[in-house]
């Protein structure tokens, strides 16, 4: 070492631990999608991909416009193309063996060498080429190619050096997609206690160990006004991969009820937790029809990446994104005081008044059967989610230290300061984290156990503004001022 003559100072990095941002409002979509059309070489069934743009959700999925039969289509069209967020999770559910139907062959006659089978969901692999009376059956790559248009049909082409006639007509056998097989028990699925395969809802557990990040809305556009759908997302959002995070429910409640009937069937189906927002009538645009979850999905993540990833603000009064408002058989525009006995039920919807067509209700599914902010404003509901979420992420590598006051000292304290910035920021009206006595008995210590007492209070949306106004006869006076 060289020799030194003086008095120096050298820094120490900072001891407190710099908490792990849960900055990414990420939706976990589930659904149908047109899987003859993607692009990878396993067909996406039951495997939760990461999307991170339109074109790696076509190429993943492919896309249709029959969002009825391809739900999944819809919630990327809007949520890519229209409201410009990103990323999302899908996981489709529609197996190309167990959600097919046979279509009896039919005639057509090429032109130009080509033919297009208008038809969406055609499997390509089931396709078989005969001539029209059967007696001669083609080879696919010999006699013709197959390939999809931008509207996703078939398209048989004739392969010069092979056996088809230009103008040949011929026979098209086929399977197609059939959404209509797939039940509710697709989406709720499970898992295989032999294999250890999860399906359906219970791939929510994979999210964060394939991807790194906690999953923070949970939706199924098209299934989700389910009530045993609707009750097992609940539950998932509850609890996490093993109750280490929690999530927020995105549930559609019946488009074919008017809102006078849809109080009484949220209350008797039960979609009444604080982890849930129920969300009412369709919405349109351009005149497509989506999902409401779908809309207010995309407001949720874009309020969530106005404020840093942080779920303070509530995605009501906010951009919509859509243009009019929809129940299944007709068109339906809520006034202000429809839109309002909605929020009064803890049921969100879509107004078109002052700002133009915002998402409008800040209630989640429990409101009116409780009223604390903890359980019934969505932001207040969601920063809950989010400052757990974050703890369990931070702390996690301090589980199995040794129980001493080192250990204890740097949770606090790092925690505090956390919380400190969140209310400098504006994001809490304050907080702390206590370790206290009354709360970590002897006895629980000896085991291992450990209690830290975090308190938070999150601002409540300012939904009830009154501006008094009253009449002041005393500024007559100013008539005879000089």
């Amino acid at each position: 070492m060289a020799e030194r003559h003086g008095i120096f100072v050298t820094e120490q990095p900072a001891s407190v631990i710099t908490p792990v941002s849960v900055n990414i409002t990420l939706p976990v979509v589930f659904g149908t999608a047109p899987v003859n059309l993607s692009t990878l070489d396993t067909v996406p069934v039951n495997k939760p991909i990461l999307c991170k743009s339109w074109d790696d959700a076509k190429a993943s999925f492919g896309y249709s416009d029959d969002w009825e039969s391809f739900t999944l289509s819809e919630f990327m069209y809007f949520h890519f193309e229209i409201a410009k967020q990103s990323p999302v999770v899908f996981i489709n559910v529609l197996d190309p063996v167990k959600h097919a139907t046979v279509a009896t062959a039919a005639s057509y006659t090429l032109v130009n060498g080509t033919l297009t089978v208008a038809v969406q969901g055609i499997i390509k692999t089931s396709v078989l080429v005969t001539s029209d009376d059967g007696a001669t059956t083609y080879t696919l790559g010999t006699d013709y190619s197959l390939s999809f248009n931008d509207t996703g049909h078939l398209v048989v082409s004739r392969i010069a050096s092979g056996a088809l006639a230009s103008g040949a007509k011929v026979k098209v056998g086929y399977s197609k997609l059939d959404q209509s097989k797939v039940t509710p028990a697709d989406i709720i699925g499970g898992m295989d206690v032999d294999t250890g395969i999860a399906t359906g809802l219970e791939l929510l557990d994979q999210i964060f160990p394939l991807f790194r990040i906690v999953p923070g809305l949970i939706a199924a556009p098209g299934f989700s006004q389910n009530p045993v759908i609707g009750a097992i997302m609940v539950a998932k959002a509850n609890s996490l991969n093993g109750g280490h995070f929690k999530a927020t429910a995105l549930t559609d409640l019946p488009s074919n009820l008017v809102y006078s009937e849809i109080v009484k069937w949220k209350k008797d189906n039960a979609y009444t937790d604080p982890q849930q927002i129920n969300t009412y009538p369709l919405a349109t645009k351009d005149g497509l029809k989506y999902h409401m979850s779908t809309v207010v999905a995309a407001a949720t993540v874009k309020s969530d990446v106005d404020n840093r990833g942080i779920p303070s603000e509530s995605p009501s009064n906010t951009a919509a994104n859509i243009d009019g408002t929809a129940l299944t058989d007709r068109d339906f525009l809520l006034g202000p005081q429809q839109a309002q006995y909605l929020n009064a039920q803890g049921i969100v919807t879509a107004l078109n008044f002052v700002e133009g067509f915002v998402v409008w209700g800040n209630r989640t599914g429990v409101y009116p059967d409780a009223k604390d902010p903890q359980s019934s404003f969505i932001p207040v509901r969601r920063m809950f989610n989010w400052v757990g979420n974050t703890l369990t992420l931070t702390y996690w590598k301090y589980l199995d230290d040794p129980t001493n006051k080192k250990m204890i000292e740097a949770i606090t304290d790092s925690v505090n300061v956390w919380i400190n910035g969140l209310v400098a920021s504006g994001y809490l009206l304050g907080g702390r984290v206590e370790f206290n006595a009354s709360e970590n008995p002897i006895v629980d210590l000896i085991d291992g156990k450990i209690r830290f007492h975090v308190y938070i209070a999150p601002p409540s949306p300012g939904q009830d503004i009154d501006f008094v106004l009253e009449y002041d006869a005393s500024y007559f006076a100013s008539l005879f001022a000089a």
